[in-house]
């Protein structure tokens, strides 16, 4: 993409023709470039002239539609409105109904506020309502009509970060500076990214906590090393060397102290603030560049990870080493096999605790049969032998622990996770309620899940699985909270649904799933959605939730032997019909 040369090939009108004639010249090919040139410059001319190619190569509807927009995004980006609209309302017209978001952005930008409003406006009587609809809206209307399109918006779909954004502002406006941090602290808590982490930084230094603003910061330029804040006039690195004089200076060991104490405290944004500041005083060391990559797969953030898991790789001083990221990148990339030769061929160059942990976690992901299990235990032990610091020993014992649970070897796992807990693996307290729980300790499993609570930041997790050891009111109270914290967590909502069809509130059953499904298309709540319609006789709409779901796992068992059964009931419905009438 970066070579002129390479590129003339894919834009010139020639050159085009010349891979026409081989069969290169493409919709898939030319969406695949136009995708990686939106991500490196949006407004760039050759991410123009290959969106442009990519519509002179659409067949199909869904094509044209695709590509049009995508011409409107990008001239909406270079500030090119009347193009843009242009485009919106081109692809519109070839049935992109998206695009007529575009069209009122467009619109709104000419001056035309009171237009972009009424296409806005049109949706809510022809569409179904959902919560982007609200925001939109927002954008053309002001006071409390603006703040109710944006409570709503939130309400529909809590993951849309700009109703947080923008009441936080708000807050920050009318003087109440800890309110506007705790408003945008409520999406960072599950869904961390750039903008959002900025805003709370700009907050904190308002509030003059320049420690908590470096965090964020820091924290930032981990998810985008290149991040240019405060509308594109400051480099994130440079408020980092601004806000340094204000805070406490670290040396490289305080920062091993700092991250052990975040890492216990359940703290992964602290985490990878301190892992920043360490790599900015050693940035050639592997060890913080794969510390890294563990961190943001923890916070979702899979891109920036597998980029800092390629760098962990570059940077290895061993060809040992080098293998066992090799392995990781493997494993996350889906080729477990390949993983595993990765970490034998590193074993046999050096036993190190990284390479048996890789070969003990990509065996317990194929299977886990009692011979298997066996091994996975012996990897682990093997692990724990070599050399490593107390946080990774702490994950091992940890997954020891798991693993003698699924073997009922109740004690020594007990022994495990009391082990990982005198090392500061705070996560281990919900491995010890588990086994309180299979030994019958109902209640000191509770007990060690509220201290899990107690201790832990993002606690999320820990009061949906503290329910599981609780009375039906106080399960409902902890899903609740567990819904209220992170949204994106799907058992609550399946737990609730089965909760109303058990007290046969059919209706309300599927509307607790439906919430959920209209901002994360998920494979466990569209099956049990299926179930309830195909339980309530309403076969058609359980097809199609099967179809959904089939869409995310194509050979997901159980969906398919639902899908098969209420396709016979469809036809059976449709025979009975035919013959009657």
């Amino acid at each position: 993409m970066h070579s002129p040369n390479v590129m003339k090939y894919f834009c010139c009108p020639d050159a085009k023709e010349r891979l026409a004639l081989v069969g290169h010249a493409s919709f898939l090919l030319y969406f695949f470039l136009s995708q990686i040139a939106m991500d490196e410059d949006m407004k760039a001319n050759t991410t123009v002239m290959l969106i442009e190619s990519l519509a002179e190569c659409a067949m199909e509807s869904w094509q044209k539609q695709l590509a049009y927009h995508q011409l409107g995004v990008v001239m909406f980006e270079r500030k090119e409105y009347k193009d843009a609209q242009s485009w919106f309302e081109t692809a519109c017209e070839s049935g992109h109904i998206y695009s007529k978001v575009g069209v009122a952005r467009a619109k709104f930008k000419r001056g035309h506020r009171y237009s972009a409003y009424k296409i806005i406006n049109s949706l809510f009587s022809e569409y179904k309502l959902v919560g982007w609809m609200h925001l939109e809206r927002s954008l053309y209307c002001d006071g409390k009509e603006k703040m109710l399109d944006l409570e709503m918006a939130t309400e529909l779909d809590p993951t849309l970060s700009f109703p947080y954004k923008y009441r936080a502002v708000s807050l920050l406006e009318n003087n109440k500076i800890g309110a506007a941090i705790s408003e945008i602290s409520k999406i960072i808590s599950f869904k961390v990214s750039p903008d959002c982490l900025e805003l709370r930084a700009w907050i904190s230094i308002a509030m003059e906590d320049y420690e908590r603003a470096l965090r964020d910061v820091r924290a930032l330029l981990t998810l985008e090393p290149n991040y240019m804040m405060f509308y594109g006039k400051m480099h994130g690195d440079h408020l980092v060397e601004l806000l340094r004089p204000f805070v406490q200076q670290w040396s490289q060991a305080d920062c091993w102290m700092q991250l052990y104490d975040r890492w216990s405290s359940v703290d992964d944004l602290g985490s990878l603030a301190v892992v920043h500041h360490m790599m900015a005083n050693d940035p050639g060391k592997s060890l913080l560049w794969f510390r890294q990559s563990l961190l943001l797969l923890r916070l979702n953030c899979q891109k920036a990870a597998m980029r800092s898991l390629r760098l962990a790789r570059n940077h290895s001083t061993s060809e040992h080493e080098r293998l066992v990221y090799e392995g990781w990148i493997l494993y996350d990339t889906g080729h477990c096999e390949e993983a595993l030769a990765k970490a034998e061929e590193s074993i046999s160059i050096q036993r190190s605790f990284e390479a048996f942990f890789l070969k003990a976690y990509a065996l317990a992901d194929t299977s886990l049969d009692q011979e298997s299990s066996a091994y996975v235990i012996q990897l682990l032990l093997d692990a724990l032998r070599c050399p490593s610091d107390g946080l990774r020993k702490g994950q091992a014992l940890n997954n020891l622990g798991s693993v003698y649970v699924d073997c009922e070897k109740l004690d020594l796992a007990a022994d495990c996770y009391m082990n990982a807990l005198n090392i500061k693996h705070t996560r281990a307290h919900q491995g010890l309620a588990r086994v309180f729980h299979l030994k019958n300790q109902r209640k000191a499993a509770y007990d060690e899940m509220t201290k899990l609570i107690e201790k832990a930041c993002n606690n999320a997790s820990a009061y949906e699985k503290r329910s599981e050891y609780s009375d039906r009111d106080m399960a409902k109270s902890d899903l609740a909270m567990a819904t209220q914290l992170d949204p994106l967590r799907t058992y609550p909502y399946r737990y609730r649904a089965a909760v109303r069809m058990d007290d046969h509130k059919e209706n309300e059953a599927i509307v607790e799933l439906t919430k959920p499904l209209a901002f994360k298309p998920d494979l466990q709540l569209l099956h049990l959605r299926a179930a309830f319609h195909d339980s309530m006789g309403d076969y058609m709409s359980a097809v199609r939730d099967c179809e959904a779901a089939l869409c995310l796992d194509p050979n997901h068992a159980d969906t398919l032997d639902l899908y098969n059964k209420v396709c016979e009931l469809v036809k059976e419905k449709k025979v009975r019909k035919s013959e009657s009438s």
